[in-house]
């Protein structure tokens, strides 16, 4: 049986990714600072029969980190797979967002991400290489307005993807990232109410799916598939780089043809 370590897996693409490791038979442990997320996933897990451990932990907390990477590297002494999908958003431009502010998207989405991979990679080179996977995000191509330290961070973590997959190649871990476009995620529901004005915030999300030339957001089990992927044996041959999966966003130039008259 498989280990593999999941940060952020309380919820939204973290949480699709334990339930679809451990629905294929893995031995997932889900990490998140979330307990009472944590709580709801272990109930989940119990009624599915998975083996799922959950344990609570903020990735910010770089000691923190270490004392779990100890714990689990007495219990397990290596593992196959981490996800690191531990992540927030917060809106801003760079003139408006304060220090304070900034430090605290780097701190989760950026640092916490290195303090992770710091602390495990031990535990996935040990036995012959393991695989990472990092969720960052379409916005580390293109950017929407306001989003300047969540921006900096997904494409900062592309750059750590490369330099660890090159790094770490000789000792058999494959690093790869997965950057999705919108995905119905309770971080994705508490922005639509954020700019809901009064809307429900479906329509804000069906809104923002029909930007996506597939017309919608995607599912957290489709990014989850996209991340079991590349953590398997079927990517044994991938490594330092990125699997978009945004419905072609990053396809689509933003400004469209008129609609069609007729005629040749």
């Amino acid at each position: 049986m498989r280990v593999v370590v999941v940060t952020g897996g309380g919820a939204g693409i973290g949480r699709a990714a334990v339930e679809r490791f451990a629905n294929d038979g893995e031995l997932v442990v889900a990490l998140d600072r979330d307990a009472a997320a944590l709580d709801d996933l272990a109930g989940r897990a119990a009624d599915a029969g998975w083996t799922v451990r959950t344990q609570q932990l903020d990735v910010a907390d770089d000691v923190a980190v270490g004392r779990r990477a100890a714990e689990l590297a007495e219990e397990f002494e290596t593992i196959d797979a981490l996800v690191c999908a531990a992540g927030i958003q917060r809106y801003g431009t760079v003139e408006e967002t304060s220090m304070e502010l900034f430090d605290e998207v780097v701190g989760v989405n950026l640092r916490g991400v290195f303090a992770t991979c710091h602390h495990l990679m031990p535990l996935l080179r040990a036995d012959g290489g393991g695989s990472v996977v990092v969720v960052s995000s379409i916005q580390a191509y293109a950017s929407q307005s306001g989003v300047a330290a969540y921006a900096a961070t997904k494409g900062a973590l592309l750059a750590l993807v490369r330099s660890m997959a090159v790094d770490h190649a000789r000792d058999g871990v494959r690093v790869n990232a997965v950057c999705p476009g919108s995905v119905d995620t309770p971080m994705l529901r508490w922005a639509a109410e954020l700019f809901s004005d009064g809307r429900p915030a479906d329509d804000v999300v069906a809104e923002w799916g029909r930007t996506h030339p597939l017309g919608r957001v995607a599912r957290p089990g489709e990014v989850a598939d996209a991340i079991a992927y590349l953590a398997g044996p079927q990517a044994s041959f991938v490594t330092g780089t990125e699997l978009v999966v945004d419905g072609g966003v990053r396809a689509a130039l933003g400004v469209a043809l008129p609609e069609s008259t007729g005629g040749n």
